[in-house]
């Protein structure tokens, strides 16, 4: 029996063929992804290095400095005090019958006018009594002048010499000597109680306005009893404050400008430097300086009245003036020191000496030239030679603690 041979058909060969390139070609796949991935694992990371960016120069705010003559704003504070006051006493004892119509606190008085009115019934008596006193010691010199005259011609009528003392005796010159006194006691005691009279009634010794009555009408006054408080109105002063090293500034006879803030707005009134004191202000050790303003009450001129105890603002207007530099007090560095810009953008510290300094600018008085350029803001840290850029009008103001990278 002849066996039967298989033959396959194309088909199934065509397909045998397919599976084995494709396990073929999944092994290569594997293959090659185990070799990516074991190179990846031994091949160590790889950055590439760029050259940093250079760094943003600061920004400054400068100003370009410019010498003129000048002198500071010098102010400081002040307290009104009254440049005449007194507390007008009676200078004889007895009862107050009555004040001046007029004479209360606030009001104005003139000088010489009458201010009050003391019981003048004592008084007028003993003047009286004192006019007595003088008649009595007219007449009693009357009657010894004529004793003396009745002596003086016994003694010649008797035609003897006798010795100074005994002639001054016999021609009654002691008696002559005592009478003249007792008419100058009797004198000097009308004179007395003529003045007790006068005073009392108190006159202003000065044009003044009434602070305070210090006692009632009716009050029984002992010799020295005060009772009026007054304060002159022609000038009061301010003692104002400085410091020490303001005072080469100032002259005597310069003019200030006082203003409050209880004033309306605008208001000032003007004043003159008196002096500057000896002594030094007890909390701060300023000196001290008094400045006068007349019509201080404002009653003859327009402006606003200053009060006693008042604090009023002083501005300065010294007569003395220098060839400075003006500069922000932002400008300045501990020790005196600015940084200025120079023609490469670079900085340059530049020591000064200063001619004066206050919270807002400073005068220079050497160390910089006209034209150069002082930064103002905009550094922190600044070093010599140190490349910044000026700020431009149309950039963001400059602060004082900005710093490169600082910008957006």
């Amino acid at each position: 029996m002849t066996p039967k041979r298989s033959h396959s058909s194309p088909q199934s060969s065509y397909q045998r063929g397919r599976i084995r390139i494709g396990a073929v070609v999944a092994l290569l796949i594997l293959m090659g992804t185990l070799a990516l991935a074991w190179w990846i694992i031994t091949q160590p990371p790889r950055i590439e290095r760029t050259p940093p960016p250079e760094p943003l120069s600061t920004m400054v705010d400068v100003v370009t400095v410019n010498a003129s003559v000048q002198a500071p704003n010098l102010y400081g504070f002040g307290r009104v005090e009254a440049e005449q006051e007194a507390m007008l006493a009676s200078r004889v004892a007895g009862q107050l019958e009555r004040f001046a119509d007029g004479v209360v606190p606030g009001q104005v008085v003139e000088q010489d006018a009458a201010v009050a009115f003391i019981d003048q019934a004592d008084l007028a008596l003993s003047l009286e009594d004192a006019e007595a006193q003088l008649a009595t010691a007219q007449a009693l010199l009357a009657l010894e002048q004529a004793e003396q005259q009745r002596a003086r011609s016994e003694y010649e009528s008797f035609g003897r010499q006798l010795s100074a003392e005994r002639r001054s005796l016999v021609l009654r010159e002691p008696q002559l000597r005592q009478a003249q006194a007792e008419l100058t006691q009797a004198r000097v005691a009308r004179d007395q109680a003529a003045l007790n009279v006068e005073r009392a009634t108190l006159t202003a010794p000065w044009r003044a306005m009434v602070q305070e009555r210090l006692v009632g009408a009716g009050s029984l006054l002992s010799q020295g009893t005060e009772v009026l408080h007054l304060v002159g109105v022609e000038q009061f002063w301010v003692r104002a404050s400085l410091p020490g090293e303001w005072m080469e500034w100032l002259e005597a006879g310069s003019s200030v400008t006082l203003t409050s803030r209880g004033w309306p707005e605008g208001s000032t009134r003007e004043g003159t430097l008196v002096s500057m004191l000896p002594s030094l202000e007890e909390n701060g050790l300023q000196a001290q300086l008094l400045i006068a303003v007349n019509d201080p009450l404002a009653l003859e001129t327009d402006g606003p009245a200053l009060r006693l105890g008042d604090v009023l603002r002083a501005s300065f207007q010294p007569s003395i003036q220098e060839q400075l530099i003006s500069l922000p007090s932002s400008a300045l560095r501990p020790g005196d020191v600015t940084w200025r810009v120079d023609e490469e953008n670079r900085l340059r510290r530049t020591p000064v000496t200063l001619a004066y300094r206050g919270e807002d600018d400073a005068l220079i008085r050497s160390g910089l030239e006209t034209g150069q350029q002082v930064v103002t803001a905009g550094l922190a840290q600044p070093r010599e030679g140190q490349l910044v850029r000026i700020r431009r009008p149309n950039d963001t103001p400059a602060q004082a603690g900005d710093e490169p990278g600082d910008e957006s």
